[in-house]
């Protein structure tokens, strides 16, 4: 995932502004004067998944909420302000599969992606190849440490600037851990709501990694201009305009070396309205709001 540079963060800002005030970034100049609507309390970000099979494995995301029994002390991290502000803006995505993945070279040397389970894998083999590959060993980050990804349906968007930050999953203690890292990244979802990617860099490629469906896998959390306000997140609807502005870049990094400079142009094209919450029934969908403080 790419992060901004501080070269970028001016002209960004002008986006923002004519995304709140509902025109699109071509008429940012057009009336500086005119005042900001309202601001709302919460920042909303919609998902979605793109991909047109097994959307039921798929968990929805969701927000943090740790098990854990009431403060028995009025000095308790659980009362801890930063610790509770820190939790009640943190999202996790579960894991969609179990597998047992091992690492292996062949006789000419190549790397290798093993399923360890074999035939007793929840998963078919010929399935799990779709979903799972090992990147090529030219572009791994460090020559003895093989990087695989998962290419996720996961997508968020928003109408006003937020950068979705995806990190390991910190909230969750495992019990058997990965044999490496997981790589984090910062998108800036209003200009570029692409597929996410679970990325991992095998440190010791000797022991397996274990992923165990149901289980957090990672977290993300969404940084907007006014870090005050907390985030309502909502299944969106694929409307005809976010459907192609996805098309626009999806694909991209197969042409072009560095995709921030397709930021620009992205916002140029994009139309002043792409997140819509998606209704079932003829009613909204249920959204996770922030807690009440």
């Amino acid at each position: 995932m790419i992060g901004a540079g501080i070269s970028t963060m001016k002209w960004w800002k002008r986006i923002g502004s004519s995304l709140r005030s509902g025109h699109g970034p071509s008429e940012t100049n057009a009336a500086p004067d005119t005042p900001a609507p309202p601001r709302s309390r919460t920042v909303d970000v919609g998902w979605l998944l793109d991909t047109e099979k097994a959307r039921f494995i798929w968990p929805e995301p969701r927000r943090v909420t740790l098990d854990n029994p009431p403060p028995r002390h009025a000095k308790s991290a659980g009362h801890c302000p930063a610790v509770i502000e820190h939790e009640a803006r943190m999202f996790e995505m579960l894991c969609p599969i179990d597998v047992r993945l091992g690492f292996k070279r062949g006789e000419k040397g190549e790397p290798q992606l093993v399923n360890l389970d074999g035939d007793q894998a929840s998963i078919r083999t010929r399935h799990l190849g779709e979903m799972v590959s090992l990147v090529s060993e030219r572009e791994w980050r460090h020559p003895e440490r093989p990087m695989l990804q998962i290419i996720t349906p996961y997508v968020f968007v928003a109408d006003e600037p937020v950068w979705a930050m995806q990190l390991p999953p910190i909230t969750h203690y495992q019990k058997e851990p990965w044999p490496g890292l997981l790589f984090g990244g910062r998108i800036p979802i209003h200009i570029w709501p692409r597929q996410l990617m679970w990325a991992f860099e095998w440190f010791e490629p000797g022991k397996p990694l274990v992923l165990r469906r149901g289980e957090p896998w990672f977290n993300l959390r969404f940084e907007a201009a006014e870090p005050d306000r907390p985030v309502r997140l909502f299944e969106a609807e694929r409307t005809t305009d976010l459907d192609d502005y996805l098309k626009g870049l999806s694909a991209v990094s197969n042409y072009v070396d560095r995709t921030l400079s397709l930021y620009k142009v992205a916002a140029e094209r994009r139309p002043p309205r792409l997140l819509v919450r998606k209704e079932r029934g003829g009613e909204p969908v249920a959204a996770d709001e922030p807690p009440t403080t």
